[in-house]
């Protein structure tokens, strides 16, 4: 979740801290239901579509109620596809834009027209990666998702438990973070583990090894 924003900020959302408990009563019960739901889909797929080099694999659930269901469900399960991939890029997309406004030129692009140009800016970078890399969707979810949490995980981590590095150890630590996810995924290491575990390990190694600098230059 910490590499997935549009997660995170429902959380952040809340009116409430004290209602963490229903919040991660709403959202674990969903997620479970969903994973369950989306494995139970995987296996059947496995079972009723046995040729799996005649159609993209990505395609399972349509091609699944393309077989099985009436065109009216059909039609359904299309809408809810499109519904959900919509929905999540349109947060992403925003949270993006939000990032670059607010964060990186918090004085320069501030009025609304500045956040519409920043915001056609971004989608006009992801159409262009879409249309021209040459991984599936799949593939490049994972690396998203692996990026934005071999990032920003080990600093959230460690500002959850109360620990507040310098600003050269946390830019350390994202930049490190990124760097070992990247040469993970480019030396094809994702059969041994999946590159955001190392990324988020060399990040908490960074900020290890800069607050025990800290400590003992404060020591002298």
């Amino acid at each position: 979740v910490i590499g997935q924003p549009h997660i995170m900020v429902r959380f952040m959302a809340m009116d409430d801290p004290e209602k963490i408990t229903r919040t991660r009563a709403y959202y674990y019960g969903w997620f479970t239901l969903f994973y369950a739901m989306t494995i139970l889909t995987a296996l059947a797929a496995r079972l009723l579509l046995p040729e799996v080099d005649a159609f993209d694999a990505e395609l399972a659930l349509p091609t699944l109620a393309n077989e099985l269901l009436p065109d009216l469900l059909v039609g359904l399960v299309l809408a809810g596809l499109f519904a959900a991939t919509i929905s999540t890029m349109d947060s992403q997309i925003l949270s993006c834009t939000a990032s670059v406004t607010n964060d990186l030129f918090p004085n320069k692009l501030s009025g609304y027209l500045s956040n519409k140009v920043v915001t056609l800016v971004i989608v006009g970078a992801a159409l262009f990666i879409a249309l021209n890399g040459s991984e599936n969707v799949f593939t490049l979810v994972l690396t998203a998702w692996s990026a934005l949490g071999s990032i920003f995980a080990p600093l959230l981590l460690v500002y959850c438990l109360g620990f507040r590095p310098t600003q050269t150890t946390a830019v350390s630590m994202m930049i490190g973070g990124g760097a070992a996810m990247y040469l993970w995924r480019m030396f094809e290491l994702n059969d041994i583990i999946y590159e955001a575990a190392p990324g988020i390990i060399t990040g908490l190694v960074i900020f290890a090894a800069g607050h025990g600098i800290s400590k003992l230059r404060s020591a002298k």
